[in-house]
């Protein structure tokens, strides 16, 4: 199949279901739900109607939408980090998890969202509360997946490194994390969705700025057009993210016979 054949193979469904979405908007004209076309037409003037010296990109765009993705990549950075390392430092221990599981339970049952006064009270308002709300609120997916993911290592792995006598560093950057690998791959995915959604929750409670306080002050001033806008540039953000995570995935685990055989 061409490029053009596969692209019109992925996108017929999306394209089909926004003619109908403008059709139906336009009949029924309705304020709450604006056709595409009024979305596409307030993005350009929201977003994309600045000097050719920013770019064409608006001073909403670097105040506002920058400063959101600055806090998602972020807070989901840290949140691996902290995530990665305590998983891998409880998956090589046979007890660990026992004496610290009802702890991590408890923690994960917690919503993130229900913390934010708690780190408003901590962290004051901006960027420091809304990354703990991000870091609390993801680093659970990539720490379990990647004490999963460890204790998944195959013992004659195991029993080689021995044989060769690999040194702590060899056997963890060499062994532990490659084996680890997939199932820490699939904690990011879901963190990566997961950090988009506590930003904008984050931003309607504890921001001085952001996408999440601007589609909140649109929804307040009746700008029912500028608020679908906000969701629109939400779904293209999470759609954009998952793609260039897929294809550093995809990169990072070459090596495994599936990745060849299209599964």
């Amino acid at each position: 199949m061409s490029w053009f054949g596969k692209f019109a193979y992925r996108w017929v469904v999306f394209v089909g279901i926004v003619v109908v979405w403008q059709l139906a908007t336009a009949a029924a004209d309705d304020p709450f739900f604006p056709p595409p076309s009024t979305i596409a037409n307030t993005i350009y003037h929201l977003w994309l109607s600045g000097p050719g010296s920013q770019l064409f990109l608006t001073d909403t765009v670097y105040d506002d939408v920058f400063a959101s993705i600055g806090r998602i990549l972020l807070g989901w950075a840290i949140a691996a980090v902290i995530g990665v390392a305590i998983g891998v430092l409880l998956g090589r221990s046979r007890t660990a998890m026992d004496y610290v599981n009802p702890l991590f339970a408890f923690a994960r049952s917690v919503p993130s969202p229900a913390l934010v006064p708690v780190f408003l009270v901590l962290l004051d308002i901006g960027t420091p509360a809304q990354l703990a709300t991000i870091v609390f609120g993801v680093v659970w997916p990539i720490l379990m997946n990647t004490v999963d993911g460890v204790r998944s290592v195959d013992p004659i792995k195991e029993e080689t490194a021995r044989a060769f006598r690999l040194s702590r560093g060899q056997w963890l950057l060499g062994v532990v994390l490659p084996a680890a690998a997939p199932k820490i791959f699939a904690g990011l995915r879901v963190s990566l969705s997961l950090s988009l959604v506590l930003m904008v929750i984050s931003e309607l409670v504890a921001s001085r700025n952001g996408i999440g306080l601007q589609m909140l002050i649109a929804q307040r001033a009746f700008d029912y057009p500028a608020m679908w806008a906000g969701i629109v540039l939400l779904g293209v953000l999470g759609y954009l993210f998952n793609t260039v995570l897929l294809m550093v995935e995809n990169r990072a685990l070459s090596w495994q016979p599936e990745r060849h055989t299209g599964h």
